[in-house]
C-alpha cells in the first residue's frame, strides 16, 4: 500500500460514525501475545469515544475488583503447576464477575464495550493449546456469560517470530511458556475464526500500526453498516 492510500484509509477510519454503528455492540480484541492488539484496543477506543459514544473499556482476566485478585493468581510464575482446566475455570470466574458489574449494565445503557481479550481468548489457550474439550470451554462459558456473547470477535493475528519480538523482556506465566505452545494458540484463533466467519475479523497485525488500524475500523464499520 503507497503512502498516499495509507493516508486515505487512515482518513476514512478516523471518519467513521461510530455513534450511529456501535451503541450497545460488544467487541472483543483478542489475539497471540505480542500481537499489537492493545495498542490497537487504545486507538479504536479512543475514536469511538471521539464520536460522542459511551465506552465501556474492559480487560481479561480482571476489570473488577475481584477478577484483578484472580488476573493475579493466572499470571504469576510462581503457579507454574496450575493445570488447564483449573486456570480455564479461574478465567471463567472471572468473566462471570465482569460481565455482571460491567459488561451487561453497559450494554443496557446502549454503550459500547470493547474487551481486550474474552472467552474467545480461553479457547484458544486453555483449548486448543492447553488440551480442555472446547465442549467444556463452552458449557462453562455458558453458565459464566449469562447470554452476554461478543457481536465481533477482532484477531489480530502474528506470527511467532514477530510475537516474540513483541513481549516484554519479562513476561508472565502463560506468555513464558513455549513456542510449540504460542503456536498452537495462534491456530486456535484461526479456527475460531474459519468456524464463525460472521462473527470474527482477522486483521494480518504484522504491519504499521496505522496500516492495521485503518483495516480494523473500516472492518468493523463493514460488519455494523445497516443492512448487514
Amino acid at each position: 500500500m503507497s503512502i498516499n492510500a495509507r493516508l486515505a484509509s487512515a482518513a476514512m477510519a478516523q471518519s467513521q460514525d461510530w455513534k450511529a454503528l456501535l451503541p450497545g455492540k460488544f467487541i472483543v480484541f483478542d489475539g497471540p501475545d505480542g500481537s499489537g492488539k492493545s495498542t490497537q484496543f487504545a486507538q479504536f477506543s479512543a475514536s469511538v469515544r471521539g464520536s460522542g459514544l459511551e465506552v465501556t473499556e474492559v480487560r481479561e482476566p480482571g476489570g473488577t475488583v475481584i477478577g484483578e485478585r484472580i488476573r493475579d493468581i493466572l499470571l504469576d510464575p510462581v503457579h507454574a503447576e496450575m493445570m488447564p482446566r483449573a486456570e480455564m475455570l479461574l478465567y471463567m470466574a472471572s468473566r462471570a464477575q465482569l460481565v455482571e458489574e460491567r459488561i451487561r449494565p453497559a450494554l443496557d445503557r446502549g454503550g459500547c464495550v470493547l474487551a481486550d481479550r474474552f472467552i474467545s481468548s480461553t479457547l484458544a489457550y486453555q483449548g486448543t493449546a492447553g488440551g480442555v474439550p472446547r465442549a467444556d470451554i463452552l458449557a462453562v462459558g455458558g453458565i459464566a456469560l449469562g447470554g452476554c456473547w461478543p457481536d465481533l470477535v477482532v484477531v489480530f493475528d502474528v506470527d511467532s517470530s514477530t510475537a516474540d519480538r513483541r513481549m516484554a523482556r519479562t513476561r508472565d506465566r502463560i506468555e513464558q511458556r513455549d513456542s510449540g505452545y504460542h503456536a498452537r494458540v495462534r491456530q486456535g484463533y484461526l479456527d475460531q475464526a474459519a468456524a464463525e466467519p460472521r462473527r470474527h475479523l482477522v486483521i494480518d497485525s504484522t504491519r504499521d500500526p496505522e496500516v492495521v488500524f485503518s483495516e480494523l475500523a473500516l472492518g468493523v464499520a463493514r460488519r455494523f453498516a445497516p443492512g448487514r
